[in-house]
């Protein structure tokens, strides 16, 4: 992505998640970012364009995070912790996005949607790591897709409220704390 791209992402981001996407302007972007409309417009076609890609490429680092950790981690405890901890992570580094993506699940518009379907497939690698525990006698029979869901948002929803309510937060024994309670319920 070059400087100008990146530049119109973390504005938009930024002004998404702080203000809202339908309180944020096309012109708002541009004057912050220092460009014509033409040259945003070369880059996008559209302020809604800018948020599916927004929800694409955020969900996607969350996502190939989520892999390439899970594929270091040999038993399904050390699976389940890299995923909480990846979580953490994305959600520390990223909070403007996760904030904007929380704000845009829920609706009937074509973006909603489309950030539903980019949550979905993240879950959907949680839920698989499920499914290869219970296939490995490592996790009790459940409803994987409830229990990823259940890890997916509690981490988002969680580590958002610490941000929210203006707590730091120790990225290694946040992860701990959650991986312990989310073990506990899913291996009890």
């Amino acid at each position: 992505m070059n400087r100008t791209k990146r530049k119109i992402f973390q504005t938009s981001m930024d002004l998404f998640a702080k203000k809202g996407y339908d309180a944020t302007s096309i012109e708002e972007i541009t004057s912050i970012v220092g460009i014509a409309k033409g040259t945003l417009y070369y880059h996008f076609s559209s302020k809604e364009q800018i948020l599916e890609f927004l929800i694409s490429e955020g969900m996607k680092l969350l996502k190939h995070s989520i892999e390439l950790k899970v594929r270091m981690a040999d038993t399904f405890e050390d699976k389940i912790r890299a995923i909480i901890l990846v979580e953490v992570k994305v959600v520390d580094r990223y909070e403007n996005l996760i904030n904007l993506i929380m704000n845009e699940f829920c609706g009937d518009s074509k973006r909603n949607e489309i950030c539903r379907k980019n949550v979905y497939e993240c879950v959907d690698v949680i839920e698989n790591i499920l499914i290869e525990g219970i296939k490995n006698g490592d996790l009790k029979e459940c409803d994987t897709k409830d229990v990823a869901f259940e890890i997916f948002g509690t981490i988002c929803s969680g580590v958002m409220l610490r941000y929210k309510n203006n707590k730091n937060i120790d990225i290694a024994q946040t992860a701990k704390k959650y991986s312990d309670i989310i073990l506990n319920g899913i291996l009890g």
